[in-house]
């Protein structure tokens, strides 16, 4: 069977990923004069920290949801809203956009030097917790909304119309109808979210503002980077790790959200709403297309404000390319990993083996529990001990983008897989198709869907900063870091217009993806 030939490459490349974690780990549990340092558990500010990132987690995830709701409910009920699909593609650009654009944006809007800033009042500041809750509602509200969404669609058409012929108020609508339907994703959206702002990392470096308003992953830099306090950063990774990772594994108790589902709804049978109820909703959508919509318009006006020697002195080429390349390698690496890793799960389900299949899945996804900046830290600090740091550094930047991209990639193609076995899985053993055969008829059926995962893994590993801030050097610069450099030295026309530029190619990739989702 031509399957059972790549089954062997799939366990090696399930095993490689195994290894880099393992070898993570073996970095992480140095001891000895640099090993863990247990007293970091007993330290009061250690403790503040904790408690802030686990603050700042729950208020960003709590606000999401919140306000993601009433958008979701517009969408579902108004499904001729001008510019509906725009704004779903547009929620999906905010959620993958590199963290560094929304910074600049929202320093350009609500910074020292704001636009909006003269009318908020002196107290305010937009660095600390409420700068913090901003961008996190920003980036993760617009995942919340798709969600939601694609949700509400689930609700059947039948069950409206008994609505109506019971004549339902809208108060029993949302009860006895939206309310069973979204409940099942309120916890899992929410979850999710913690775990994000949780192990947020450029957005507290940012606009944390001072030791009051750090998290556990800006601390593990800073006493990595600047007190070069390895004790101190290993002791702090493995507290990230454990609480990180256990928040991940509780949430994966509860079913996926399909955030990333095209809209396919058509025309159905939806409940009569009044004139106030739909001025309601368009007003609320209206709104969510404003909010989303202003920081990044914030950053055009200062295109005029850079002068044309300014903008030379840049030396955008190098950094763009170095982002680039960096993402297409790890992006690349990641969808391919993913599709070997695929075959010995596939192999399983086709027998019936589910335990395996289950094991196979969990084994392959397992990066997601891992937050990218204890792995680096783990394999700085074994990098460290070799003394092979700055020869090394652009390799385990994409060793290790690549280590966490591939659930994502293994998430899109994994359901088209599973369909192609269940369509001509009997046919290709009947025609007993040799290795390269089965390949040239199976990679034209994935062809879409090998675009859409290298497309989302691309978007995400273009957009790393955690990472690229562990093992580069100071004379290293991707788009992402130079708009941080920038940004954190107050050069806001600088910043903004890398920042533009990113936006351009983020939404181009973003168009890309929406065009492939929709076919």
């Amino acid at each position: 069977m031509a399957q059972r030939s790549s089954q062997v490459i799939g366990y090696l490349a399930l095993i490689s990923l195994l290894l880099i974690t393992t070898w993570a780990f073996y970095g992480l549990s140095r001891v000895g004069e640099d090993g863990l340092s247990v007293a970091v558990f007993t330290d009061p500010y250690i403790h503040s920290l904790l408690l802030f990132s686990l603050k700042q987690a729950a208020l960003s995830a709590t606000g999401a949801v919140v306000l993601a709701l009433p958008v979701a409910r517009a969408l579902y009920y108004l499904p001729k809203l001008v510019g509906k699909q725009l704004f779903l593609a547009f929620c999906l650009l905010c959620f993958v956009l590199p963290t560094l654009i929304l910074i600049t944006g929202l320093v350009a809007l609500l910074g020292q030097a704001g636009w909006l800033t003269p009318y908020l009042g002196e107290s305010w500041n937009l660095y600390g917790l409420q700068g913090i809750l901003l961008a996190h509602l920003f980036l993760n509200m617009p995942f919340a909304i798709r969600a939601f969404y694609l949700q509400l669609q689930s609700i059947p058409a039948s069950s409206w119309q008994l609505a109506r012929q019971l004549k339902l108020k809208t108060w029993q609508h949302w009860a006895l109808l939206e309310w069973p339907q979204l409940r099942g994703r309120l916890l899992t959206v929410w979850a999710f979210v913690f775990v994000l702002c949780f192990n947020s990392f450029a957005v507290v470096l940012s606009l944390g503002g001072g030791p009051q308003s750090t998290t556990l992953e800006v601390a593990i830099y800073q006493a990595l980077k600047y007190d070069f306090n390895i004790p101190e950063a290993l002791s702090l990774a493995w507290l990230q790790l454990l609480i990180a990772g256990s928040l991940f594994l509780l949430m994966t108790r509860f079913s996926a959200s399909a955030w990333l589902s095209a809209d396919t709804a058509r025309t159905q049978f939806l409940p009569r709403l009044t004139a106030y109820s739909r001025l309601i909703h368009q007003w609320i959508y209206g709104l969510a297309w404003l909010v989303l919509l202003a920081p990044l318009l914030a950053l055009l006006p200062n295109l005029w404000q850079i002068q044309v020697e300014r903008l030379a002195e840049l030396a955008i080429l190098k950094p763009v390319l170095t982002s680039l390349a960096l993402g297409v390698v790890a992006a690349g690496l990641a969808v391919l990993l993913a599709l070997m890793v695929l075959t010995p799960i596939r192999l399983a389900r086709l027998a019936g083996q589910d335990k395996q299949q289950w094991l196979l899945e969990t084994l392959a996804n397992h990066s997601l529990i891992l937050p990218a900046m204890v792995v680096s830290v783990g394999l700085y600090v074994w990098l460290l001990t070799q003394g092979r740091l700055e020869r090394w550094g652009w390799f385990f930047i994409i060793l290790i983008n690549t280590l966490i991209l591939v659930p994502f990639a293994l998430q899109q193609l994994k359901p088209r897989l599973f369909q192609f076995d269940d369509q001509y899985q009997r046919l290709t053993q009947q025609l007993k198709l040799n290795s390269r055969t089965y390949w040239q008829v199976l990679l034209p059926w994935l062809k879409r869907d090998l675009q859409a995962a290298f497309v989302l893994t691309l978007l995400l590993a273009m957009g790393d900063v955690a990472i690229f801030s562990i093992f580069a050097k100071d004379e290293w610069s991707s788009l992402p870091w130079l708009i941080y450099t920038y940004a954190s030295s107050y050069r806001i026309p600088e910043a903004s217009v890398l920042s533009l530029l990113f936006l351009l190619i983020c939404g181009g990739l973003v168009v890309w993806l929406e065009r492939i989702k929709n076919h």
